[in-house]
């Protein structure tokens, strides 16, 4: 691997700024719909969307390291709880191997790294974290909103890099409100397809007002747009 190299490991025109996100994910997700890119319904203006790279199998990636999620909310834990729930429903998907790396991990403070999903790394440093981590992708994100009431609100922001060439494999972003009307039917097929309980109007109330069971189920929605549709 050829360390003098610099890349951006957000791939053609992930260069642009934050506030440009939005637009370049839309133009991409225009562009390559058919290949892996799935739009959400939605019954408000929330950013809702994912990206599958279409020239890359994820089954062919050995190990994935998550790293526990940067955190832009008030409430410190969640980023941990968000983390270790994602963690399980990617497990489920057995799509590759995965390793947790704590933000307070030895290891990971070793590559002294902003984890956030804007940073840009240099080739040098994709190699001393495959090396350092033992991975081949580095999952990192953000919990952009979390506001446990008067509803329940969970924003993340996601992104899946290849550690040997910086490519993006797979990225989300996406806002979760517990009153938005058609979170509330996509929680209901979610219980009906995970379950032929008495209990799944109980569970359903219980996603909508419980921080852990939300959480939960965000993971889930999470996990499903790793594969095409």
């Amino acid at each position: 691997m050829n360390r003098s190299r610099i890349v951006s490991v957000q791939g053609a025109g992930y260069r642009r700024q934050r506030t440009d996100f939005c637009f370049l994910f839309s133009v991409i997700c225009f562009l390559f719909l058919p290949a892996g890119c799935r739009f959400y319904e939605a019954s408000e203006p929330m950013p809702r969307y994912s990206y599958l790279s279409p020239y890359k199998d994820l089954t062919a990636v050995g190990r994935v390291a998550i790293v526990e999620l940067d955190n832009d909310s008030a409430y410190p834990k969640i980023s941990t709880d968000i983390t270790e729930a994602l963690f399980l429903a990617l497990q489920k998907k057995q799509l590759f191997g995965l390793t947790m790396v704590h933000q307070d991990d030895a290891a990971w403070r070793s590559l002294e790294i902003e984890p956030d999903t804007d940073t840009v790394y240099t080739l040098e440093q994709l190699f001393v974290i495959y090396d350092v981590l033992k991975c081949d992708a580095l999952l990192v994100g953000t919990v952009t909103e979390y506001k446990p009431y008067p509803h329940m609100t969970v924003g993340l922001r996601l992104r899946l890099l290849d550690l040997s060439d910086g490519q993006l494999l797979w990225a989300a972003e996406q806002v979760w409100d517990s009153a938005d009307k058609t979170m509330q039917r996509t929680i209901k097929k979610y219980y009906q397809s995970q379950t032929l309980s008495d209990q799944e109007s109980l569970s359903e109330q219980m996603t909508i007002i419980s921080p852990l069971k939300f959480i939960g189920f965000i993971a889930y929605e999470v996990a499903e747009t790793l594969q095409a549709k």
